[in-house]
């Protein structure tokens, strides 16, 4: 990849004929990257991502054959599959139109009526006719009415012997406030669900732990909501991926965070299978105080007998007809998860090998048709896990709102799928094929990051009206108050890299961000929710103005904040954000201030030759934080001057700053409050280091259960500060 001074490319690169078709396509030809640095994308690159979208550029003729493709296709479509409308303006819709024909427009509603005010298509002065196979077209416009409602409707245009279907999105342009928000802000809790145990849990915190985690959040601390790790679906059997940012499918839920004992069934059981599940509990008792490590699949292996026995009782009308209106909403989507459930449990574990029933067979296969019909009761299992999953997800919302929660649950969407899960392999076209998302190279990650995961096809987005993305956010907000988007620039551009390739040979490939951030619009005003957007690191301009003309608020983490070396003190930081002191990829407060970051990664080898410069840096940023925390007023110089056995003074510290901010939301995580040292994802590893399997212990490694939680002495003056 060329690097140069420059900052764009020549007009005599700008006209070469596979420049001008991967910008056609959305494929970025050049960027700047994180130091200003300005690269051009080699040829090949360029070739292979446009592969990935289904465009033939390996020659000079195919390339002049895709851009003759791409224009004609331009000038001869009545109109675009996806058209977006924003509530309250007039939008112009091109449609593209013969020159003899007399084109016509209705809008069916997304509640089936028909939108009765009369629609309007205007011919447009001084636009070129274009030729076509001895045809001409020219372009109009329709124009839509500012009073459309919100809501995804169908748009339909004749125009000669031709018509077309478009899907309409139509959304307001902000996402409304909370009113405590107008004025004012909220705070909360954030939790890694899974290692936050009861006596009542199976090894691995639950969805009864998080309905208990809310309630009592709001009974002991006022909080309003809670942000939790991504709970998005796993697979059906062992081994069981530890990351909740690799899911196999962001449609559903993660079963196996199913409390078997809150099911309406259980209690229907007969003594004998009662006992069963009662035994089969108490062989987790262990596990729940463990401090050391969480063990997913040793619960695993326990839980799902015990929800087969459950699934085995049957259910009465009531719940039956409560199920199948379940199965009816989730129509494809779910078949989709539960096949892929049924083939990795009759079939084994994906594997990249031709012989492999991922790459052997697709759903049409008859050898999978085959495969359902002869374990239809263990097909009907998956199904209900799912069922279960989202009935016990929302009745931990709905308790929340209840104990009065302004907002309850906040989900965290992950940025894609896994490779081989069930969305991939049920709807390739959905995707790229032939290339990876992860991020170019910066000075954290010089030779950039491939996160393994296969992008969204933008083309195959558009096409379908987004009915996948707009599921996905529906889904996920009909158990949550609010939704995280992990690394939100992925709405506006990802980082696409060839197969094979290295990540630093890989370019941007641009999405519709404007009508992906309209879903988000529509979906969170439906249920009166909220959208925080991950938008740490370098971020572009138009990508923070964008997001806040939408009202999404973006990410400040305390120790990310500063400038040259120099920390901007928290009451000098943007309204429009979640405000933290630390994340999920660092150690909690207790343990930065130790240095485990610089322990973990010497101990790992993760830092080779700079590991003495890597650690005056970090003592570097330690002194720097302590003086902004000093110069601020939220801490006596006397401790930063004498630390040692003061770290609870300074993590108090830390909060009273951040909430001095003006952000909309703050946000106290649990491994603070009870001074745990251990990060939850050390960057960089996999098996290397125990990464999203690490339970909830004190400063001293002892195990904090949930019933002692609340009870922390740290966490309550913590909780103190946020409710001053």
């Amino acid at each position: 990849m060329t690097m140069s001074q420059q900052h764009e490319e020549s007009p005599e690169r700008l006209a070469r004929p596979l420049v001008r078709l991967a910008q056609s396509m959305g494929v970025a030809t050049s960027y700047v990257g994180m130091s200003q640095d300005f690269h051009e994308i080699p040829d090949d690159v360029l070739i292979a991502v446009l592969a990935a979208l289904n465009v033939d550029a390996s020659t000079p003729q195919a390339i002049e054959q895709a851009l003759e493709r791409v224009n004609n296709e331009a000038a001869m479509r009545l109109v675009e599959p996806t058209v977006l409308h924003i509530v309250g303006s007039e939008t112009h819709v091109p449609i593209h139109v013969g020159i003899t024909d007399a084109p016509k427009a209705t809008i069916t509603l997304e509640n089936g009526d028909a939108y009765t005010s009369d629609l309007v298509i205007e011919p447009l002065p001084d636009v070129k006719v274009h030729e076509v196979n001895g045809t001409f077209f020219s372009t109009a416009q329709l124009v839509l009415p500012d009073d459309l409602p919100i809501g995804y409707h169908t748009l339909h245009i004749e125009s000669g012997d031709r018509t077309a279907d478009a899907t309409l999105i139509s959304a307001p342009q902000r996402i409304p406030l909370l009113n405590p928000l107008k004025n004012g802000s909220l705070w909360g809790w954030m939790a890694q669900l899974y290692s936050i145990r009861s006596q009542e849990s199976w090894g691995v915190g639950d969805f009864a732990d998080l309905r208990t985690l809310l309630m009592n959040s709001k009974r002991y601390t006022n909080a309003d909501f809670m942000l939790i790790n991504p709970v998005h679906a796993g697979e059906p059997v062992s081994p069981l991926t530890p990351s909740p940012y690799l899911p196999v499918s962001r449609r559903f839920i993660n079963f196996t965070y199913i409390h078997p004992e809150d099911i309406p069934e259980y209690y229907g059981l007969d003594d004998a299978a009662k006992q069963s599940i009662k035994d089969a509990h108490a062989k987790m008792e262990t596990y729940n105080t463990d401090p050391k490590l969480i063990d997913r699949d040793a619960m695993w292996l326990e839980k799902e007998p015990a929800l087969r026995t459950i699934f085995n009782a049957g259910l009465k009308p009531d719940r039956q007809k409560a199920f199948d209106a379940y199965k009816a909403q989730a129509g494809e989507d779910l078949e989709a998860y539960a096949t892929w459930c049924l083939c990795y449990a009759k079939w084994g574990k994906p594997e990249n090998d031709p012989n492999n029933w991922i790459k052997k067979y697709d759903k049409n296969s008859p050898e999978v048709q085959q495969l359902r019909e002869d374990n239809a009761d263990l097909l009907e299992f998956y199904r209900w896990l799912e069922w279960i999953s989202v009935e016990q997800m929302h009745a931990a919302q709905q308790a929340a709102r209840q104990a009065g929660m302004k907002i309850g649950i906040m989900s965290d969407m992950a940025v894609g799928v896994h490779p081989a899960g069930s969305e991939v392999w049920w709807n390739p076209e959905r995707f790229a094929n032939g290339a990876t998302v992860g991020a170019p190279p910066d000075m954290f990650n010089q030779q950039g990051q491939n996160w393994s995961q296969p992008p969204l096809n933008p083309v195959a987005l558009k096409e379908s009206g987004y009915k996948a993305y707009r599921e996905m956010v529906r889904g996920m907000f009909d158990c949550a108050g609010a939704v995280r988007i992990d690394h939100i620039l992925g709405l506006f551009r990802l980082w696409w890299i060839p197969e094979g390739q290295p990540a630093s040979n890989g370019t941007y490939v641009y999405y519709d961000h404007n009508t992906m951030l309209a879903i988000l619009a529509i979906e969170a005003n439906r249920v009166g929710g909220l959208i925080v957007g991950e938008d740490l690191g370098v971020v572009p301009s138009y990508v923070q103005q964008s997001l806040s003309e939408h009202a999404i608020l973006g990410c400040a983490v305390e120790w990310f904040e500063q400038m040259d070396g120099v920390f901007i003190p928290p009451k000098k930081w943007r309204p429009y954000a979640l405000a933290s002191v630390d994340n999920h990829d660092m150690p909690p407060a207790a343990g930065y201030l130790e240095y485990e970051h610089v322990r973990v990664r010497e101990e790992l080898g993760l830092l080779g030759e700079d590991s003495r410069a890597f650690e005056a840096s970090a003592k570097s940023e330690h002194r720097a934080m302590l003086q902004m925390l000093v110069d601020n007023g939220y801490l006596d110089v006397d401790v930063m001057n004498n630390e040692e056995g003061r770290w609870q003074e300074i993590v108090e510290a830390l909060y009273r700053a951040l909430k001095s901010s003006p952000c909309k939301l703050q946000a106290v995580s649990f491994v603070d409050a009870v001074g745990e040292r251990r990060t939850q994802n050390q960057p960089g590893t996999d098996n290397e280091y125990p990464n999203w399997r690490i339970p909830l212990a004190d400063y001293d490694g002892k195990n904090v259960a949930l019933e002692d939680l609340f009870d922390s002495d740290l966490l309550q003056r913590i909780t103190k500060i946020m409710n001053s």
